[in-house]
């Protein structure tokens, strides 16, 4: 931060933030001589596995962050990045705070899909060159890493779906993905009645671009999908890719590739979606249990299948 302070600056106070799992997020306050004030996020790797891979992570959302400055979409702006821990404790990024919150609350989430929709069909029309095209997407889960289920009714529809993914993955068109765009990565303002569900509803931030990825928008609209399975239901999470393409999105022409995609995602969240739960957990999703989230993530794979086989 010294590199960042302006003569007279300094921060007033330091406010630990809720629902990430990857990193440690911290409000910064900073107060200047005439009783002016700025508001900036310092995003931190602590864990081991995370500072180990760092400066790949953060120079790829420090890249990303820059070149979505003049996009329209809303990222935060990017003011200084250390990856390699060399200034701060831990490997950090200092960026801009976007206004808005998250919401996982099942109230408005009908609304608030669609407004998730449109924005990844924005997301997706982002011209970058070749050169500064990011990284090919990497899948997240293969068949052999794939954890069923202990207590599973129907352990034939979770070997069905392995078998799936165990396939070469399907022709496609490439684009810029977000690669984990979802729910708990976007803040929402407006609404001020306080229901979740008015017309004044908008995103005001998409956060978290450390996966920013070149891949199939399939492979964004499916991550997309089995977040909102695991929030709120199976229904949700069918519909988003109607939603999708109602607003100007473009998916694969064939139902074979669709349930790959799906699969491929929905798959690395196995057995109970413990990983993401932690966060949204702390942001209020309480009832979201590992029994409740294995048994939507069961449920989605059967939707699925009843849907694209």
């Amino acid at each position: 931060m010294e590199r960042r302070l302006a003569a007279g600056e300094r921060i007033a106070e330091v406010t630990r933030l809720r629902g990430g799992w990857t990193s440690e997020m911290r409000r910064l306050d900073v107060a200047g001589k005439d009783g002016s004030g700025r508001t900036l996020v310092l995003r931190s790797f602590v864990t081991p596995f995370y500072r180990l891979h760092a400066d790949g992570l953060l120079s790829r959302e420090a890249a990303i962050l820059r070149l979505l400055a003049d996009t329209g979409i809303p990222a935060a702006t990017l003011l200084d990045v250390d990856p390699t821990a060399e200034a701060c404790d831990d490997p950090s990024l200092l960026m801009s705070l976007l206004p808005g919150s998250v919401r996982l609350d099942d109230e408005g989430a009908d609304r608030r899909a669609d407004l998730l929709a449109a924005q990844l069909v924005r997301i997706h029309r982002v011209d970058v060159t070749p050169q500064a095209r990011p990284r090919t997407w990497q899948p997240w889960t293969s068949p052999e890493r794939v954890r069923l289920p202990e207590r599973t009714a129907r352990p034939e529809l979770w070997r069905r779906a392995v078998d799936v993914i165990r396939e070469e993955p399907p022709a496609h068109r490439s684009c810029f993905l977000h690669r984990d765009f979802h729910p708990g990565n976007v803040l929402f303002e407006g609404d001020d009645d306080g229901d979740g569900d008015g017309d004044d509803v908008r995103i005001s931030g998409v956060v978290d671009w450390v996966e920013t990825s070149w891949g199939p928008a399939d492979l964004d609209v499916a991550h997309c999908s089995t977040a909102l399975a695991l929030l709120h239901g199976v229904p949700t999470a069918m519909d988003f890719a109607d939603r999708y393409v109602a607003a100007g999105g473009e998916l694969a022409d064939d139902d074979a590739a669709h349930l790959y995609w799906r699969l491929l995602d929905a798959l690395a969240f196995a057995p109970d979606a413990e990983k993401v739960a932690v966060p949204w957990r702390t942001l209020g999703r309480d009832d979201l249990t590992p029994a409740l989230l294995t048994d939507r993530l069961e449920r989605y794979l059967q939707a699925l299948f009843a849907r694209y086989a």
